[in-house]
């Protein structure tokens, strides 16, 4: 399948990018090549195939949360540049609307 730039412009307008002339043509080049091969993947005869989500079996791996004691609130705030009543007090980066 073959693209044309216009469509190139179009997929990098959606994607916020802006491409020089070459780029549009390397990008006309690798993604039709990707088309055409993604066409044929859709010419194989998948009908005695079953349908899967996942090509391996998923099994849980997480382990039991044990609780610990962990830092004191006076050691974890020792190094910090500046708190307030047990709290690290940070600069304010996000202005209210």
């Amino acid at each position: 399948m073959k693209l044309s730039i216009k469509e190139v412009e179009h997929v990098a307008e959606l994607a916020r990018l802006e491409l020089s002339d070459e780029e549009k043509n390397k990008f006309v080049h690798q993604l039709s090549n990707i088309l055409t091969h993604i066409e044929k993947l859709n010419q194989l005869d998948t009908s005695n195939i079953e349908p899967t989500s996942h090509v391996l079996p998923l099994k849980n791996i997480f382990r039991d949360d044990v609780t610990q004691i962990s830092f004191q609130e006076s050691n974890s705030l020792e190094n910090a540049p500046d708190k307030d009543k047990g709290y690290y007090k940070v600069p304010k980066i996000i202005e209210e609307a």
